[in-house]
């Protein structure tokens, strides 16, 4: 039994970078995960993803492009204000303009680079450096 997916969508990444593997299948697929390998692809941290209907819940084929040193889930999701995205880049990411936090907002899901462009906050969903 799965309770986080995103969780293990992100540990199967961060295992198949660290074996040196091209790619990786990610099941079962959500909405959410989809979302959030679009915003690693928009910033290069993978090359490509596409679903694959299984016939059962589906699943992600993603082409890795090496790269991620490391990925996560923040646990628990930390309500973000937009004053407030400094704070937590610094709490999860190892330098600053290193790496990526990802958020959903009202706007969808997307990068702090982004939230601090439109200015928004919302709240953390995972890291990637």
């Amino acid at each position: 039994m799965q309770c986080d997916p995103l969780n293990d969508a992100m540990s199967t990444i961060k295992n198949a970078e660290q074996r040196g593997k091209d790619e990786c299948t990610i099941r079962p697929a959500s909405k959410l995960i989809g979302h959030v390998l679009r915003v690693m692809a928009e910033n290069g941290y993978i090359r490509q993803f596409e679903l694959l209907d299984d016939g059962r819940a589906g699943m992600f084929k993603v082409v890795l492009s090496k790269r991620i040193n490391n990925c996560g889930v923040v646990k628990p999701r930390h309500s973000v204000r937009r004053f407030d995205i400094e704070q937590f880049e610094s709490r999860y990411l190892p330098a600053q303009d290193f790496g990526l936090l990802i958020m959903t907002t009202t706007n969808g899901v997307i990068s702090q680079f982004r939230a601090k462009e439109l200015g928004v906050g919302g709240k953390l969903l995972a890291y990637v450096y």
